[in-house]
């Protein structure tokens, strides 16, 4: 029995022992928390919740006035952007250098554009394409098929057309390129200026009737001029009457060498020599009369003389 009542006095000792630990414990890290002084040993469990509460002041002060614990310390500032210069509402372009004149870039821009779209004009708006067209109908009358070769009869063509339009490249250097140069006029006025005797060229090769074809299908009233004609319908009438004569000059061409290719038909069938090509012993006599003839002068003068006048 004794021992029985011992137990349960020794037993609650050691739970208030316990509790007056762990009230000690709490008291020290709240005290440190506060940079107070150091809490005493008699701290009470009823005090913890007053310490928590002024550790949260604590805080918020801080946090409140970070100033006071950073004396001396400032905070780094996001750099500004730089103010914009005044006046910049527009833009200009000026493409002229500087002492005035074209720049080099865009005179070399303007030469690669005339360069890509030179094929287009060389062939259109020259000679170029009634040249080649009677050249090559000028082998195929004689019975050749790759003789002379086809770069032979395009640089032949090439450097005819080059002849026969010399006085007007040369006119359009004067009224419009040089002076485009020299900064004497607009893009748009030297255009204006060049394209003047390029269209007296063509006006004066391409037929009323061709005009009047590309006028109507375009859906255009006729101007009173020719001279009032545009490019737009100029450069495909100049097309048409250039394959117009150039097949007119290719009938003539083929007429005398059909008739020996008649020739010597007829007298191969006359001797039984079915089976012998004609071709093959045409040939020889179109390439003699040719020869006699001096048919490559011919066809170029004549060729040539058709863009004097």
């Amino acid at each position: 029995m004794r021992n029985s009542r011992v137990r349960p006095r020794t037993a609650g000792r050691a739970a208030r022992r316990l509790a007056a630990a762990l009230a000690l414990t709490g008291g020290l890290v709240v005290g440190g928390a506060l940079g107070a002084q150091a809490a005493t040993p008699a701290l009470a469990p009823a005090t913890a919740p007053a310490a928590i509460a002024s550790t949260h002041v604590a805080s918020t002060y801080v946090a409140a006035a970070p100033a006071a614990f950073t004396t001396g310390v400032q905070a780094p500032q996001a750099p500004q952007a730089p103010d914009a210069p005044a006046g910049t509402g527009s833009v200009s372009v000026d493409i002229n250098g500087v002492d005035g004149k074209p720049s080099q870039s865009i005179t070399i821009i303007i030469a690669l554009t005339i360069l890509s779209v030179a094929p287009a004009l060389l062939l259109l708006t020259t000679s170029f394409t009634k040249i080649l067209i009677v050249l090559g109908l000028t082998r195929n009358a004689l019975g050749l098929q790759g003789t002379p070769p086809n770069q032979v009869l395009a640089g032949l063509a090439l450097f005819l057309t080059m002849f026969v339009m010399a006085p007007t490249f040369s006119q359009i250097n004067d009224v419009a390129v040089q002076p485009y140069l020299n900064q004497g006029m607009t893009a748009t006025q030297a255009f204006d200026a060049g394209s003047a005797p390029l269209k007296e060229f063509m006006l004066k090769q391409t037929r009323p009737e061709e005009l009047a074809l590309m006028t109507k299908a375009a859906k255009r009233d006729l101007p009173a001029t020719r001279e009032e004609t545009p490019l737009t319908t100029l450069v495909p009438a100049f097309a048409l009457s250039e394959l117009r004569s150039a097949f007119i000059i290719g009938f003539v061409i083929f007429i005398p060498f059909l008739v020996i290719d008649i020739v010597v038909s007829g007298a191969l069938m006359s001797l039984g020599m079915m089976m012998l090509p004609p071709v093959t012993v045409s040939l020889p006599f179109k390439l003699l009369l040719f020869v006699m003839v001096d048919g490559w002068g011919l066809i170029i003068k004549s060729l040539v003389s058709s863009y004097a006048g």
